[in-house]
């Protein structure tokens, strides 16, 4: 079946660019050196550079043509990476399995966005990090990429229940320049989330 981001990822060059998320780029070293899980990875900007950074990588993405990008992007990095290709609501979080869990802008319903945020605080160890940068609704006035559906976009107060459990180091709502290859260009409206789990 054609899904849209394999038609999104059909053209040779990076949608996204190469380089990682700028926010993830300053915020790694929170998370412990050991397995990390990206979500939703695309073209494999922010998996690869994590793997340069000496984490070992496993990398989730429901397009094919997505992580055949991503898989020549490792290997032009000379790095390895475990790339699985699954729609997330098919794709267990294993419990207690990871140091690090990054989602840069997964944008999807919320029933789900719940659920998978419940599964993502269960699958870190303890002292393991989540760090999520995502789109608000203020972005919608701004037109410099992200979704188009508001129901979709994320804020703080609905980000602080969902992942109960964990603490946080960083939360904000704040307006940046995003410069993500062609896809997200400009004058942007997010939320950051940096926060790691203490078990009792």
């Amino acid at each position: 079946m054609k899904i849209k981001w394999d038609e999104r990822y059909s053209e040779d060059e990076y949608l996204f660019g190469t380089i990682p998320n700028s926010f993830l780029a300053e915020h790694y070293k929170s998370i412990p050196k050991g397995d990390v899980l990206c979500l939703a990875d695309g073209e494999g900007r922010n998996s690869v550079f994590l793997a340069k950074q000496g984490y070992h990588v496993t990398a989730v993405d429901m397009s094919i043509i997505g992580i055949n990008k991503a898989k020549k992007l490792a290997e032009e990095n000379e790095v390895s990476i475990d790339f699985i290709h699954s729609n997330i609501k098919d794709y267990p979080i294993a419990e207690n399995r990871w140091h690090g869990i990054v989602s840069i802008f997964f944008h999807i319903p919320v029933e789900f966005r719940e659920y998978l945020h419940r599964c993502v605080v269960n699958g870190l160890k303890n002292n393991g990090v989540f760090l999520l940068e995502a789109y608000t609704p203020n972005q919608l006035k701004h037109g410099t990429g992200g979704p188009s559906v508001v129901e979709i976009l994320m804020t703080k107060e609905p980000l602080k229940q969902e992942l109960k459990g964990l603490n946080f180091s960083h939360l904000a709502e704040i307006e940046r320049d995003v410069r993500e290859g062609s896809a997200h260009a400009g004058w942007s409206s997010v939320v950051q989330v940096v926060a790691n789990k203490q078990d009792e």
